[in-house]
C-alpha cells in the first residue's frame, strides 16, 4: 500500500488518478464507478478510495445515486464557463505582472515550452500538447511567484480542463493555440503588459466560440 502514494497520502493518490481520469476522458460522462473496483484497480483499501469520491463529488466531477451508484458527471457549460472566468480574471493581472517581474532565466523557461508545443504540433498527442499548455501558464504564475494561486486556479478548474481536452482531442488542428502562447510571449517580453493582457483575454476566450459545436458534438456527453 504504501508504496502506491504519491506525494501525499494514498487518499490524494486515488482522488489526483480519477481526476486525471477523467480529465483525460479515460471515464467519459456518465460511466458508472464503483469504490471496490477502484480499490482494486489501484491496490488500496476502501476507506481512502471512499474519501477521494467524496471530494470528486464536492468538486461534481462525480454524482452519487445512493439507490444506481456513482457515475462520471455529465458536462455542465455553466461550470465549464464559470472555471474559465475566473482564469481569467487572475491569469490577465498575472500577465500584466509577469511583464514586470519576469527575469531572462524565466523568459527562457517559457521559450523553451513555446519550442515544446511547436515540435508538439507534428509530433504531439493531445495529451502532451494539453500539459504543455499548463505547463507554460504556471510558469508565468511561478516566475510572479504566486503559485499558491495556481493551485487553487487547478482546484477549480476542472470543468474547463474537460472541455479543452476534448476539444483537443475532436480537433487536431492547434495551430491557433500554440499561436496565441507565443503571442503572449512576445507581449510579456517586450514588457507590453496592456497587449499581453489582450491576448490571454483573447486566448481564454475561444472555448466561448467552440463550445456550443462541441456539445452538438458530443450531445451524449453534456448534461
Amino acid at each position: 500500500m504504501e508504496s502506491k502514494r504519491v506525494n501525499g497520502s494514498t487518499r490524494d493518490y486515488v482522488y489526483q488518478t480519477i481526476k486525471n481520469r477523467i480529465i483525460d476522458w479515460d471515464l467519459v460522462p456518465g460511466a458508472k464507478i464503483s469504490e471496490k473496483e477502484v480499490a482494486m484497480q489501484l491496490q488500496v483499501s476502501r476507506t481512502p478510495v471512499r474519501e477521494a469520491f467524496l471530494m470528486l463529488a464536492q468538486e461534481e466531477l462525480l454524482d452519487v445515486f445512493p439507490q444506481s451508484g456513482t457515475m462520471v458527471s455529465y458536462l455542465d457549460l455553466a461550470l465549464v464557463e464559470e472555471g474559465r472566468f475566473i482564469r481569467q480574471t487572475i491569469e490577465q493581472v498575472i500577465v500584466r505582472e509577469a511583464c514586470v517581474t519576469l527575469q531572462s532565466d524565466q523568459l527562457f523557461k517559457l521559450e523553451s515550452n513555446l519550442a515544446m508545443q511547436t515540435l508538439c504540433l507534428e509530433k504531439g498527442t493531445h495529451q502532451q500538447l494539453f500539459e504543455l499548455d499548463e505547463a507554460f501558464h504556471q510558469l508565468l504564475f511561478e516566475g510572479c511567484q504566486k503559485m499558491r494561486s495556481w493551485k487553487i486556479i487547478r482546484q477549480l478548474n476542472s470543468h474547463f480542463d474537460r472541455l479543452r481536452m476534448l476539444r483537443l482531442a475532436s480537433n487536431s488542428d492547434w495551430l491557433n493555440i500554440v499561436q496565441q502562447h507565443h503571442l503572449i510571449f512576445e507581449a510579456i517580453s517586450n514588457r507590453d503588459a496592456d497587449k499581453a493582457v489582450q491576448q490571454m483575454t483573447d486566448h481564454l476566450q475561444v472555448v466561448n466560440f467552440e463550445k456550443q459545436a462541441l456539445k452538438e458534438k458530443y450531445l451524449d456527453y453534456f448534461k
